[in-house]
């Protein structure tokens, strides 16, 4: 409590400073938690209107959602205040990066993201967009997704019940509305939400949308034998009852604090249609022509798709809002690489939106100087750039497939050993030479949201102290070595300028302390594909060490967490057994992390949630079970004359695309 009334003063003192306007003095209030009188209080301090006011006294209730995460863990409920997204719309200045804000605490909204229509907007007026994607999608079933690749070409096509956008707020999707305490849908001890569906949506193909899809998906969804990447998000749920054609309760095992786990954004939310999966379940649900040709209830559907190239989209003209999407054709191109893009997006025109520019720094800030067509976005990130390490044997084979989890890694299962790889890499020089604006150096594996950062963690860069580590360990000698075991090392990540000299940088280090370093770079395309035959994907994990980026997809990130949980082994890790399916990559097993795990997911404390995440964390970090590296931004590259897109870090960047249009 003493903490903020600290932060109220403060945010008093910038409002008499003439800092802040009222709405910006709405927004951080609503992102605090506080309550309305407290609220309204501050609002009248603003004094008169300046031109961009809020409502005076926003509808917020005293009570707090038991949904975590917020700057104190907490989530406001009740009707949030209008156009709370921060909506990035490009501009004419190239030479500096534009940066969009995002809050970490879910509030609820009423209304579709960036709703209005604008000038220019109308169903089919645009020709077509054109969206760039260096790793090339090779499904479009966000529920058999191995990145943000397959999400995103997903996602204009399948939709969940209720995004989370750019300010935290949830949005509507095929919800009617967002669940709360005050209207009944969230039960108060957490075992149950209600939501009532949108009336008159339809599939592409003409079918109605109803609970009975909501139901399904998570049958379909849950099923073991199906091997579905999500399956982590549906884990607390009981049953799903159908209460009417519009209604839908869905009710957990126990109290949990992430009700909107599943249903909830294009990450793992995406409902998917009976009628046209009934009869792909289970082991036949790979195998569905669906995953090539989704119908959904989204802005467009597939026209053609070429896995591993490009999809094209054209407009569903069952899509329930007649006045969007304004582009007739999507061309979701995939291939080249993070600097292609870059320049395609920036410099010369050939996209109008470039993803994930991970980009040397030196080379980033040239593209931006120089553009002419497009401008930098740079989005507050919740992800990481770590490095995963294999508990498992990658080269001793049981059963034809390697790094099972009935296997030991013969070094990187001693601790010491894994200190003196953690000791001797430099995040400093990797996140300052390499990201720049578009990242920091960490030492935890949890960076979002604050409440639920560890200040418990710190990371030093000394090779002349890992190299002590080991001595004092007994492993010596060049190669080292200890009981004929030799410390030499494949380590593995994606094709990507930044991230092969990110393991030069380490390599270097590494061999310094006498240990031979392989390093291995794999198409993206393949490294996160869902492919059970190919052994260079990130799931199968034939290597030492692999390093990609990842981090929550939610406010309450139990599902990023569940990424080294293993008290259901047979789904948590990937092994031949289940395809590959599992999200531990790295095999590692702990019943006190598991313990943890358990308790984060039932507890509706805001302050326990944070101390458990923590906990979760510093176990990692203290264990080295990961090596975190760089906390980074999202650097998007887009077009000047688009409009209407907002970005969200807790979304895929295409979930509004049936907003976006140009400004001509």
């Amino acid at each position: 409590m003493q903490q903020n009334n600290s932060r109220i003063d403060l945010l008093r003192e910038e409002i008499l400073n003439g800092k802040l306007n009222r709405r910006s003095v709405l927004k951080r209030a609503m992102v605090m938690g506080l309550s309305a009188p407290v609220i309204a209080g501050l609002l009248a301090a603003c004094g008169g209107d300046d031109g961009n006011d809020a409502p005076d006294v926003p509808d917020v209730p005293d009570a707090t959602a038991t949904t975590g995460g917020g700057t104190d863990a907490t989530a406001t409920t009740g009707t949030a205040p209008e156009a709370t997204a921060t909506t990035a719309t490009g501009g004419a200045s190239t030479a500096s990066p534009t940066t969009a804000t995002t809050a970490a605490s879910p509030t609820t909204g009423s209304s579709q993201p960036a709703a209005t229509v604008e000038p220019g907007q109308g169903r089919g007026a645009g020709d077509q967009v054109r969206i760039l994607f260096w790793q090339a999608p090779t499904i479009l079933n966000s529920h058999f997704s191995q990145g943000d690749k397959d999400t995103n070409a997903t996602s204009l096509v399948l939709e969940p019940l209720l995004a989370i956008d750019g300010e935290a707020n949830f949005i509507p999707i095929l919800a009617a509305e967002v669940p709360t305490l005050e209207n009944g849908g969230v039960a108060e001890d957490g075992t149950s939400v209600t939501y009532k569906l949108r009336e008159g949506v339809l599939w592409s193909d003409g079918e109605p949308f109803t609970a009975a899809d909501v139901r399904f998906t998570w049958e379909y969804v849950s099923n073991t034998k199906a091997s579905t990447t999500t399956i982590a998000d549906y884990d607390d749920i009981e049953d799903v009852e159908i209460i009417d054609d519009l209604t839908v309760t869905v009710h957990f095992k126990e109290p949990v604090a992430e009700w909107f786990a599943p249903f909830v954004t294009g990450y793992g939310g995406h409902v998917v249609p009976k009628h046209i999966l009934q009869d792909f379940v289970g082991a036949e649900a790979v195998n569905a022509p669906f995953n090539l040709n989704p119908i959904g209830t989204g802005a467009y559907k597939v026209q053609e798709f070429r896995p591993g190239d490009v999809v094209i989209y054209e407009i569903n003209e069952n899509y329930r809002d007649e006045t969007r999407p304004y582009f007739s054709l999507v061309e979701f191109k995939g291939g080249g690489d993070a600097t292609s893009a870059a320049r395609a997006s920036i410099q010369t025109g050939e996209t109008d939106w470039g993803w994930n520019l991970q980009v040397e720094k030196a080379v980033l800030d040239q593209i931006a100087a120089d553009g002419e067509s497009g401008e930098l976005v740079i989005t507050p990130g919740q992800s990481i750039e770590r490095i995963l390490v294999n508990f498992a044997d990658p080269n001793t084979e049981v059963g034809g497939a390697r790094s099972e989890p009935s296997t030991q890694h013969p070094f990187l299962q001693f601790k010491e050993v894994r200190q003196a790889f953690n000791t001797s890499c430099d995040r400093d020089t990797i996140a300052t030479e390499l990201y720049g604006p578009a990242g920091q150096a960490t030492a935890n594996a949890l960076v979002s949201p604050p409440a639920f950062t560890s200040p418990n963690t710190s990371f030093v860069f000394d090779v002349d102290e890992a190299m002590a580590i080991l001595d004092e360990a007994g492993w010596t000698g060049s190669p080292r070595a200890k009981d004929g075991v030799e410390l030499r090392v494949v380590y593995q990540t994606t094709i990507n300028p930044v991230r092969q000299k990110t393991q030069e940088i380490i390599k270097q280090s590494w061999e310094a302390m006498g240990i031979p370093t392989e390093l291995k770079s794999i198409d993206a395309g393949v490294f996160f594909s869902s492919d059970a035959g190919n052994p260079d994907t990130a799931a199968h994990f034939y290597a030492d060490f692999e390093m990609f980026t990842n981090g929550p997809g939610s406010p309450f990130p139990l599902a990023y967490m569940s990424g080294w949980k293993s008290n259901e082994p047979d789904v948590d890790i990937p092994q031949q057994a289940n395809n590959w399916s599992g999200d531990n990559y790295g095999r590692w097993v702990n019943e006190d992390y598991n313990a943890l795990y358990e308790q984060a997911a039932v507890e509706l404390d805001p302050e326990a949630q944070a101390e458990l995440f923590i906990a979760m964390n510093d176990l990692l970090i203290e264990e080295v079970v990961v090596i975190p590296l760089v906390h980074r931004n999202e650097v998007t590259g887009v077009s000047s004359r688009l409009r209407g897109y907002t970005r969200s870090v807790y979304e895929p960047n295409t979930w509004d695309v049936s907003n976006w249009y140009f400004e001509e």
